[in-house]
């Protein structure tokens, strides 16, 4: 089940089976997706990287996440893009910058506990008969039905891993997540986000130095790698065009910067995934 408008809102809500995985799994450029595993225990492949899935486990990906492969007996998926929620407010849009979809440095995984369950159930089989409806309250229902979810999931995310919630300082990091997500292809200097965020480079620095095992100049890297590795190994583009979309001006320059951080060079690493894959 699908809604869109003319102003580019897009919600999908589908139940996925063996059958039907290789279609639902297409990606748009702002897509950000919860998929809910219902069967026995499975796998999935996203960017190269196996992960297992539980019985009622929810794995939420967004557009720099590619999945390669996955087995699900029974699942469900929800996928929207950002104009679906804007001006849903402040504290979904927290919760969407760090706690569950900007982080690219770790893909979030909640297990849904057996008295947790009525919750995400009854949202779920909201979202179905709303999605039959065909009224001018639709689009306020379904959004609110995904608010609901993502506040579900944003709480169980923070319990389990004993996030700090509703300091300032956890807000900055989540707005420097946010930005590099938008502007990483163009700005690789943490001096960008510093000033974005009305802090010196220092201050950014240090506070991340305080809360965080990794520095600014490791998320902006990291970001950049996640989009060299997917555009590499998925695409036939040459390693010059490549670079010029991630903002490096000359091929050595990002050359280096990729062998310095994989420990292979971009044609290495396609060439290695290649082979790879055809042996998979």
């Amino acid at each position: 089940m699908i809604y869109e408008n003319n102003t580019l809102e897009f919600l999908k809500v589908t139940e996925i089976t063996k059958s039907s995985k290789e279609k639902t799994f297409d990606t748009g450029s702002t897509d950000m997706t919860f998929v809910w595993n219902r069967g026995n225990a499975t796998r999935i492949i996203v960017n190269q990287i196996d992960y297992k899935l539980s019985k009622n486990d929810i794995i939420i990906l967004t557009n720099h996440h590619k999945i390669e492969d996955a087995s699900f007996e029974s699942a469900r998926l929800i996928k929207f893009n950002l104009p679906f929620i804007n001006h849903i407010g402040l504290e979904i849009e927290n919760s969407l910058k760090g706690d569950l979809f900007f982080n690219v440095t770790s893909v979030p995984i909640l297990s849904i506990e057996e008295n947790e369950l009525d919750a995400f159930e009854n949202s779920w089989d909201i979202f179905c008969i709303e999605m039959k409806s065909k009224d001018n309250l639709q689009y306020e229902m379904l959004q609110s039905i995904l608010k609901r979810i993502i506040i579900l999931c944003a709480r169980k995310l923070k319990k389990e891993n004993k996030t700090i919630a509703g300091e300032k300082e956890a807000d900055l990091l989540r707005d420097f997540r946010f930005l590099v997500e938008n502007y990483f292809a163009k700005h690789h200097d943490v001096a960008f986000y510093a000033s974005k965020l009305n802090k010196s480079p220092k201050t950014l620095s240090n506070l991340f130095s305080s809360l965080s095992d990794r520095t600014p100049i490791d998320i902006i890297h990291e970001r950049i790698m996640v989009h060299a590795r997917k555009q590499i190994y998925h695409t036939t583009k040459s390693i010059k065009e490549i670079a010029y979309d991630l903002g490096y001006e000359d091929i050595q320059t990002f050359s280096r910067f990729f062998k310095n951080k994989e420990g292979l060079s971009p044609l290495q690493y396609r060439e290695r995934s290649r082979v790879a894959s055809n042996n998979f």
